[in-house]
């Protein structure tokens, strides 16, 4: 299984005058426009992972493929902003992870239409004049997971890898019923 994208979330648990802020770090790092979306966006490295920072301190950050990339992002940005005298001695306790999302291979192509019946109506929706995946809620986790008819598999929505592959081993033992 392969983790394409972590999300985490915290806070600094101040105000913060993201216009200034924004103006100081300059763009193509920093960019804001509270007229389209009331967070800042910062980046580190072009194509990097995103920050994105609101006014009440909260941010979140959305991109890393590790823990560890995830955990340093947060170290490098709460440097950052103490750097910048925007805050003493930053630091974040409540920073958590909040989802990753993983891909997978069945290795054998899916009859999408049969599956949504099989792994049940209720769980599933699959309208593909909308968009050309399954998506399957199953039963007991909070994750969700997309099937595609190629086998690829999505799944998003876990705390940690090893929630997503449960689901992905249910998954498999689930399908042998259907393919």
């Amino acid at each position: 299984m392969k983790v394409v994208n972590m999300v985490g979330s915290g806070s600094l648990h101040l105000e913060i005058d993201l216009e200034t802020l924004s103006d100081e770090i300059g763009q193509p790092r920093a960019r804001y426009d509270p007229d389209k979306y009331p967070g800042m966006y910062l980046r580190f490295e072009e194509d990097g992972p995103l920050i994105t920072v609101y006014r009440t301190g909260k941010y979140i950050i959305t991109g890393p493929t590790s823990e560890e990339e995830l955990f340093d992002l947060r170290e490098q940005f709460l440097k950052f902003l103490s750097d910048m005298d925007v805050t003493g001695n930053a630091t974040d306790e409540w920073f958590s992870v909040q989802n990753y999302v993983c891909t997978e291979d069945l290795g054998q192509t899916l009859n999408l239409n049969a599956l949504a019946i099989g792994l049940g109506l209720e769980r599933t929706e699959y309208e593909p004049e909308q968009f050309p995946g399954l998506i399957y809620r199953p039963e007991g986790y909070d994750g969700v997971v997309l099937l595609f008819a190629t086998g690829r598999v999505v799944i998003t929505g876990c705390r940690s890898t090893d929630a997503a592959e449960q689901i992905f081993t249910d998954l498999k033992d689930d399908l042998t019923e259907f393919v």
